[in-house]
């Protein structure tokens, strides 16, 4: 390849970690944007007492003694302790280091790249003085990072620290007497040694949140249907208020076998993002990939007996003689009826001015109980069913629960001569509210999976329902 071909798509590709989507998003995977808040706080978290964090750092002091206190970094063991880095100091000045606070947190997205990243915190030192007594001295230092944000090996977004450096602030003398000389003493000391005590703690924090990210695209179990995998579709995207990812599902059998359903050609326009939240947008394709590994494993289908059905529903004979007196007029009485309902193929979800609609095709075979002998069929109804969806987001998927609005049907085959089928659909209408959408809920308890983005819960996030797709939205 040419050099100045070689340019050109290395501007493109900044050109696209730049520009987050705007307008119609046409991915059949899952879209989120992390606000640049909520990896704030994140990193925040991670410091607090993060358990990655603490396995780097060795126990981790209460909040107001600090991060680094006795029993951490700068315990008798640990890195900072007895012959570590800073017997540095001890030798110059005979300095020993005691606390180093709670680092305050600030990030800045840098698009096409990463995050600019500062840890500002407090070094607290005290030492014999040249004069005698206790001497206490407090540096303020500020960390700052350049961290690149990409896909690891595995389709996860990784965070990979490129440049670390440490600015010396303002040295307070606490309490007793230091000659001004030794003040530069201390200056230069610290700043020769800070960078290796710090960046390591940045290194570590970024484990801490990498894990969080990886977290976030992995294996989600279906049960009995399988299991989807979540893996980067694209490289992250970054403006400069929030990461974008583009979240591609793999559905796979029991058996790990991947799953290819048809992908709908159904743009998505895409709201635009407020300030201080996060959101996941989710197009139709995971909806109706969940409704068709229901299809494909036999869970919609339903073999509706006199047993399932409240005393209320009519299910016999009679009362079908009732609806069709010149059809079925002349049937025995008082007989059980059998419906064996089936679903050919995958229902259809339409997620259309703030409602989501399911259709289900079905075929309806109705028979009749014979004693001490096989069923006989009557007829057999081409059936369409429309259901509501009522979506309720969780932590990690989105419920849902379906209730039917319509129902229509087409006389298939019959044994007597044909009839208007418009008296049945009330009555059946009746018995899948009873029995057929209750089993419906049931089988659905698995819902949309949802992507883990940091530790952001959709609980409580607004749902909305927009042409394609479904929006939520969670203040940072």
């Amino acid at each position: 390849m040419q050099p100045a071909m070689l340019g050109l798509w290395s501007l493109l590709l900044l050109w696209g970690l730049a520009t987050p989507c705007q307008g119609l998003l046409e991915t059949v995977g899952t879209l989120a944007r992390i606000d640049k808040d909520e990896l704030g706080k994140a990193i925040q978290n991670s410091l607090v007492g993060g358990p990655i964090l603490q396995n780097v750092l060795g126990s981790v002091t209460a909040v107001n003694q600090g991060l680094l206190g006795s029993g951490g970094l700068l315990g008798g063991g640990g890195l900072l302790g007895h012959g570590g880095i800073f017997g540095v100091v001890e030798k110059l000045s005979g300095l020993k280091i005691e606390e180093l606070t709670l680092p305050k947190v600030s990030l800045k997205l840098l698009p096409g790249f990463g995050v600019q990243l500062n840890l500002h915190t407090k070094v607290g030192m005290h030492c014999s003085g040249p004069l005698g007594g206790l001497l206490q001295l407090v540096a303020e230092v500020n960390v700052s990072s350049r961290v690149a944000l990409g896909m690891s090996s595995r389709g996860t977004p990784i965070l990979t620290l490129k440049r670390c450096s440490t600015l010396l602030g303002h040295i307070s003398l606490f309490s007793g007497l230091l000659p001004t000389p030794l003040f530069g003493v201390v200056e230069q000391t610290l700043f020769k040694v800070l960078p290796g005590l710090l960046c390591p703690v940045v290194d570590s924090v970024l484990s801490v949140v990498n894990e969080l990210l990886g977290a976030m695209l992995g294996l989600v179990p279906l049960g009995a249907l399988g299991s989807l995998e979540f893996s980067l579709a694209t490289l992250p995207l970054i403006s400069d208020q929030y990461i974008e990812l583009d979240i591609n599902p793999v559905v796979k059998s029991v058996a790990g076998d991947i799953i290819d359903f048809p992908k709908p050609l159904a743009p998505v326009k895409v709201p635009p993002k407020e300030d201080h939240t996060s959101q996941v947008v989710v197009p139709l394709y995971p909806f109706n990939t969940v409704f068709g590994l229901l299809q494909t494993n036999g869970a919609l289908n339903m073999d509706i007996t006199p047993e399932l059905v409240p005393s209320n529903v009519p299910l016999t004979t009679t009362d079908l003689a009732a609806l069709l007196p010149e059809a079925l007029g002349k049937l025995p009485p008082h007989q059980h009826l059998l419906l064996s309902l089936r679903v050919k193929e995958a229902p259809m979800v339409t997620l259309h001015d703030k409602k989501a609609l399911v259709s289900i095709l079905a075929s309806i075979h109705v028979l009749f109980s014979v004693p001490q002998g096989t069923p006989e069929s009557l007829f057999e109804l081409d059936g369409v069913m429309t259901l509501r969806a009522q979506l309720a987001p969780s932590a990690t998927k989105l419920h849902i629960s379906l209730s039917l609005e319509r129902l229509s049907v087409k006389v298939a085959s019959s044994f007597t001569h044909a009839f208007d089928e418009s008296p049945l659909e009330e009555w059946l209408s009746h018995v899948v509210r009873a029995v057929y959408a209750p089993k419906l809920n049931v089988a659905l308890d698995v819902g949309i999976p949802l992507p883990k983005i940091l530790n952001v819960n959709f609980a409580s996030s607004v749902l909305v329902i927009i042409e394609n797709a479904v929006v939520l939205t969670v203040a940072a």
